[in-house]
């Protein structure tokens, strides 16, 4: 049996991971559930998982939530400094890191000085502070294995296989909503219709980043993090129907994919139960369902958040953390109706050429580096 901490417990990772959780409860069970906010979502789950212990994120929730679970069997925590030190807790076996964000960042180093298994979906973690992730996982002996649906099948897709007989990665994007938008309709674009995701449940924040292609440029340097292979040899690719989730190419001239139903279920549970292969929520793709599969290049003029990412790997230090940063606080501003779709890029690329660069070497660093970004964003937002 397999204890799982879950950060970002009410979230749409968080939901669907608990729906892992209860088909193969035989496997898995829960032993922490994390949330920041969501005080009923949570109590239903503590209610019917039972874990050992629950924390709110919020300080100013911890009445409610100790009220409503009174009489239980079940601790309660508040902070962030409570849910940092749950991370690291040595009773869980595997740690699923599903808060979005920046935020994500120091309970899943917590985790990962603890020496868990880090079942990975906050992609920020490896986008702002990957070298300091890599070396902080070989120093506690500590296993990332990833959630995101391309990363999955890249990893699914190495198995077996020497690292240096990789030539390409190919990572697959839906192209989201607005793949065959007009360049001069972009402008005009609202949040409710950025949200109308073709494909994929995902979170808000994910499904604006999908809309800009910024989630593409993440899932680049979480790749390139990942696998430890360079940004020239990340190709992104349209794929519409969000059946193929990425790709390896050999030097041999095969190329190896992995396919399944857009399912975050299915990336989920291979996390949870790995190496073991389970029955999945989904059976497997019929000839018709794979008989039309297409592929095409990004239209990186029209989106440029996917360019930027490449800029920002490039340039190394803290600019992943800044890009990552100011995307944030664009994202937000948009979800609020208070800029447009196409100042998302606008104020990502001013807020890199005005921060300042510097190694990326700690948490502080990070952390400095985050809090500049989101000033100089919020500035430019503000300066309208």
């Amino acid at each position: 049996m397999r204890s799982v901490t879950i950060l970002g417990s009410t979230g749409s990772i968080g939901t669907q991971a608990l729906e892992v959780v209860e088909q193969h409860s035989d496997q898995l069970r829960v032993h922490a559930l994390v949330a920041n906010n969501s005080v009923d979502a949570l109590v239903e789950q503590a209610k019917k998982f039972n874990p050992a212990v629950v924390a709110i994120g919020n300080k100013a929730h911890e009445k409610e939530l100790k009220k409503a679970l009174k009489g239980l069997d079940i601790e309660v925590l508040a902070g962030r400094e409570a849910i940092v030190e749950l991370a690291g807790s040595i009773d869980a076996d595997m740690v699923l890191t599903a808060m979005v964000g920046f935020a994500g960042l120091e309970p899943t180093i917590s985790a990962i000085e603890s020496g868990r298994t880090i079942a990975l979906a906050n992609k920020e973690t490896l986008v702002v502070a990957g070298e300091l992730i890599k070396q902080l996982c070989r120093q506690h002996g500590s296993l990332i294995l990833p959630v995101d649906s391309e990363h999955s099948a890249i990893y699914q897709c190495l198995q077996g296989e020497q690292m240096n007989a990789v030539e390409k990665i190919y990572l697959t994007a839906s192209g989201g909503p607005f793949v065959d938008l007009p360049k001069e309709a972009l402008r005009e674009v609202t949040p409710e219709m950025a949200l109308k995701h073709p494909n994929w449940n995902m979170g808000p924040k994910v499904t604006i980043d999908s809309a800009t292609m910024m989630n593409k440029g993440l899932e680049m340097i979480e790749a390139h993090h990942l696998f430890n292979v360079p940004a020239s040899a990340i190709e992104v690719v349209v794929h519409r129907q969000s059946i193929i989730h990425s790709m390896v190419g050999y030097r041999d001239g095969s190329i190896k994919a992995q396919l399944s139903y857009p399912d975050m279920r299915h990336p989920i549970a291979y996390a949870l139960l790995y190496p073991q292969r389970l029955e999945g929520a989904r059976p497997l793709l019929t000839v018709e369902q794979m008989s039309h599969l297409t592929l095409e290049a990004p239209r990186r003029d029209d989106f440029p958040c996917l360019s930027l990412a490449y800029e920002a790997l490039e340039r190394g230090g803290t600019s992943p953390c800044t890009m990552n940063a100011a995307n944030e606080v664009a994202v937000e501003r948009f979800l609020q109706g208070k800029i447009r779709f196409t100042d998302i890029p606008r104020i990502i690329k001013h807020t890199m050429e005005v921060a300042p660069e510097r190694n990326a070497s700690s948490l502080a660093i990070l952390a400095e580096a985050d809090g500049q970004a989101r000033a100089i964003a919020q500035a430019w937002y503000e300066g309208i």
